[in-house]
C-alpha cells in the first residue's frame, strides 16, 4: 500500500474531519437509542477510516481497498437495527449498488495499470495516453463514481438506504461519503485522464442538471423527512457536477481561468453540502428519537420543545436553499455565473446543453425555497399533531453540542469563504489548473468576482449586514408600536384551528405535484368511515398520496424483469434431460443450415419441407418436456 498527500489530499481529509467530528458528539449522545452499541462503534469508526484512506490512496490496491472496506462498513451500519421495518431491504439494495459501481473502478483500474495495481497516478497517466479507446475508461469512471455520489439514474438507492441507517450514519453518509467519490472525479479525471474531449463535459454537465431537477422535484413529494433529505443529496449532487461539468467544457476550451472558477464551486459546493446535509440529518435524528416518526405530517409546534433543534435546522435549510448571505448562495451563485460567463461560445451543441442546465438550476433553487418551507413549517411551526409531538422534548446535551459544532461549521464557510477558497485555488493549481484566487478577490476578501468579462459581484459582508440591520429594524418598530400579543386562537372560516385543521404537507405540495403529475403519476387513496345515517359526518377521514418514482418504476423494474427471465431459462437450460438436450441442438443445428442455404442460393422446396417436418418433431419434444 501507498499514500499521498498532496493539497487535494489534504483538503479532502479536512471536509472528513469537519464532517466527522461534530458527529462525533452527535454520536455519543446517539447511542443511548441504539441497542447493538458494540456493533455500530466498530463500524462507525472502521467506516471513517476508510473514507480517509480513499484520499490519501497513492495507487491502485490501496484505493480499492479502502474503497470496498468504506462500501462494507457503510453497508453494515445501515444494518445496525435490522428489526426495524425496511431495514435489510434498504441495506441490500445499497449492497448491489455500490458493488455495481466497484465492478467498473476494478475495470477501469485494470486498465490504467496494465494490471499492476501498485503502480502510481502519475504512471497511469502515461499507460491511459497510450489506450486506444479512453472514453471506454470515462465511462467506468462515471459509472464507479456516480453510483456513489447517487447522480441520475444510479441514484436510486438513496432513499431507502438514508432513512434505514441511524441519523449519525445517514449525516455521515449523506454528508461526507458521497463526496468521496467528488474527489474520486477530481483526482482521476483531472489527474489521469486529462485531456479530455468537449462531449465529456457535456454530458457531466446534462447529468448534474437532470440530477439536481429529479432530486428536488422527488424531495417535494416526500413526506419521510429523512427520504427527503436523501432526495436533495441527489439534488446538491447534481448541481456540484454542474459546476464540474463547466470546468471541464472550459479548460476544453482553453478558458484556463473560467475552468479554475467552476471547478472552485464545484468544491464549494462540495464542502458546503457536506456541512448543512450533515446538521439536517441530525436535526431530522434528534425529531425522530423525540417523535419515533419519520412522518412529517405527525410533526407540527417543535420549536418550543425543542428550540435548538429547531434554530440548528433551520439555518441548515435556509443555507440549502441557497438564500443571501448563506454559504448555498455563495457557490450556488458562483455555478450560476459560470454558467452565465459561457455568452460568448458559439458551439452549437452548448448553446443547447448549457441553457439546459441554466433552467434546471434556476428552477432547483425555486423548489428548494418551497421543499424547506414545507418541511420547516410543517415540522416545527404550529400546532402539535400527535401525542407525541405534544410530550416531545430537547435531546440530549452531547447531541445538542454536535448539531451546534456543525452549524459552527455552516457559519465559517460562509464567514471565511475567501479562506476556503484559498485552499481549493492550491489544490487545484497543484493539478496543474490555472491558479484564480487573485481574480476572484481583486479588491480584497469581502468582495467576490466572477471572473467572466462584465460578470457579478457579491460581498457577503454588505448581505450579512443588510440582514442584520433589516431584522433589527423590525424588531425596533415591534417594539415601539406596541404589537400585542394574542390570546386566542386563530380564525379560520368560521371554525377553531386545530391539529386536524392546519395545513398538511400532502396539501402544501399539492400543487406542485399536480404540475408534474406526468412525472410524479401519484397514486391516491381516500378512507373514511361515515358515522350511520349521517352520509356527511365521519368518525374518520383520511387522504393518502403515494409517489412512485420514474427511474425506478421503468427502468431497475424492467431491468429486474428481465434479469429474472434471463435466469428462469437459464436454470432451465441447465436442467434439461438429455433428450431435450439433444432436441435442442438438433434444431439449432437445422436451422444454421436452412440459413446457409438461403443465403448460399441453395434453397429446395422438398429440402425446406423436410428440415421442416424434422424441427417440428424436435420442438414438440422440448415442448412435452416443458410442460412435464
Amino acid at each position: 500500500m501507498a499514500f499521498l498527500f498532496d493539497p487535494l489530499s489534504v483538503l479532502f481529509v479536512f471536509l472528513i474531519l469537519l464532517g466527522a467530528v461534530p458527529n462525533l458528539f452527535y454520536s455519543r449522545g446517539y447511542l443511548s437509542h441504539i441497542e447493538r452499541r458494540w456493533h455500530y462503534r466498530i463500524h462507525y469508526f472502521a467506516f471513517i477510516l476508510s473514507m480517509l484512506g480513499v484520499v490519501v490512496a497513492a495507487n491502485g490496491v490501496t484505493f480499492l481497498l479502502f474503497w470496498e472496506l468504506m462500501s462494507l462498513t457503510s453497508w453494515q451500519l445501515i444494518l445496525t437495527e435490522p428489526e426495524e421495518e425496511g431495514t435489510i431491504p434498504a441495506a441490500r439494495f445499497y449492497f448491489f449498488m455500490t458493488h455495481f459501481g466497484f465492478v467498473f473502478l476494478l475495470l477501469f483500474f485494470l486498465i490504467a495499470t496494465d494490471g499492476d495495481l501498485q503502480i502510481g497516478f502519475a504512471q497511469m497517466h502515461g499507460i491511459v495516453a497510450h489506450f486506444a479507446y479512453p472514453s471506454l475508461l470515462f465511462f467506468f469512471l462515471l459509472f464507479g463514481f456516480l453510483s456513489k455520489a447517487g447522480a441520475v439514474p444510479l441514484h436510486v438507492w438513496l432513499p431507502y438506504a438514508h432513512p434505514a441507517a441511524p441519523s449519525p450514519v445517514s449525516a455521515l453518509m449523506s454528508g461526507v461519503m458521497l463526496k468521496i467519490a467528488i474527489y474520486g472525479m477530481f483526482r482521476f479525471f483531472l489527474d489521469v485522464l486529462y485531456p479530455w474531449p468537449l462531449e465529456w463535459g457535456i454530458l457531466v454537465l446534462v447529468v448534474g442538471a437532470l440530477s439536481s431537477l429529479v432530486g428536488v422535484l422527488y424531495a417535494l413529494s416526500e413526506h419521510d423527512i429523512k427520504a427527503l433529505l436523501a432526495n436533495h443529496s441527489i439534488e446538491n449532487i447534481g448541481i456540484i457536477l454542474i459546476g464540474f461539468g463547466m470546468g471541464m467544457i472550459f479548460d476544453t476550451l482553453g478558458l484556463g481561468i473560467l475552468s479554475s472558477f467552476a471547478f472552485i464551486a464545484a468544491l464549494f459546493h462540495t464542502f458546503n453540502h457536506m456541512s448543512f446535509k450533515s446538521l439536517l440529518f441530525m436535526g431530522a435524528g434528534s425529531v425522530l428519537h423525540e417523535t419515533h416518526t419519520k412522518n412529517i405530517e405527525a410533526y407540527g409546534g417543535l420549536i418550543k420543545a425543542m428550540p435548538i433543534t429547531a434554530w440548528t435546522f433551520l439555518l441548515a435549510a435556509v443555507s440549502i436553499s441557497a438564500l443571501p448571505p448563506t454559504n448555498g448562495f455563495l457557490s450556488e451563485w458562483m455555478i450560476f455565473q459560470s454558467l452565465l460567463s459561457s455568452n460568448t461560445i458559439t458551439d452549437m451543441s452548448l448553446k443547447l446543453a448549457i441553457p439546459f442546465a441554466i433552467f434546471a438550476l434556476a428552477l432547483t433553487g425555486g423548489l428548494a425555497i418551497a421543499c424547506f418551507v414545507k418541511a420547516y413549517g410543517i415540522t416545527f411551526l404550529g400546532l402539535q399533531r400527535s401525542a407525541n409531538a405534544r410530550h416531545a422534548h430537547e435531546v440530549n446535551a452531547a447531541m445538542r453540542l454536535g448539531m451546534l459544532a456543525m452549524a459552527g461549521v455552516v457559519l465559517s464557510l460562509m464567514l471565511f469563504a475567501p479562506s476556503y477558497i484559498r485552499l481549493f485555488d492550491t489544490a487545484l493549481v497543484s493539478l496543474g489548473r490555472v491558479g484564480a484566487y487573485d481574480a476572484i478577490f481583486p479588491e480584497g476578501i469581502w468582495h467576490m468576482h466572477s471572473v467572466a468579462i462584465n460578470g457579478g459581484v457579491v460581498s457577503v459582508l454588505i448581505l450579512l449586514a443588510s440582514l442584520l440591520a433589516v431584522t433589527s429594524l423590525l424588531l425596533y418598530a415591534y417594539r415601539v408600536l406596541g404589537v400585542k400579543e394574542r390570546l386566542h386562537r386563530t380564525w379560520a372560516c368560521g371554525y377553531r384551528t386545530g391539529p386536524r385543521t392546519q395545513y398538511s404537507a400532502t396539501g402544501f405540495a399539492g400543487p406542485i405535484r399536480r404540475f408534474f403529475s406526468w412525472l410524479y403519476r401519484p397514486q391516491e387513496h381516500l378512507h373514511k368511515e361515515a358515522i350511520p345515517g349521517h352520509e356527511s359526518k365521519f368518525t374518520d377521514f383520511s387522504y393518502e398520496v403515494h409517489v412512485r418514482p420514474l427511474f425506478e418504476r421503468s427502468l431497475y423494474d424492467s431491468a429486474a424483469a428481465a434479469a429474472n427471465w434471463i435466469s428462469y431459462w437459464v436454470y432451465r437450460l441447465a436442467h434439461f434431460e438429455q433428450t431435450r438436450y439433444a432436441a435442442m441442438i438438433f434444431n439449432l443445428t437445422l436451422m444454421v443450415l436452412f440459413s446457409y442455404r438461403i443465403f448460399a442460393h441453395e434453397f429446395s422446396w422438398a429440402t425446406f419441407a423436410l428440415e421442416s417436418v424434422v424441427m417440428l418433431i424436435s420442438i414438440k419434444v422440448l415442448i412435452i418436456g416443458e410442460k412435464e
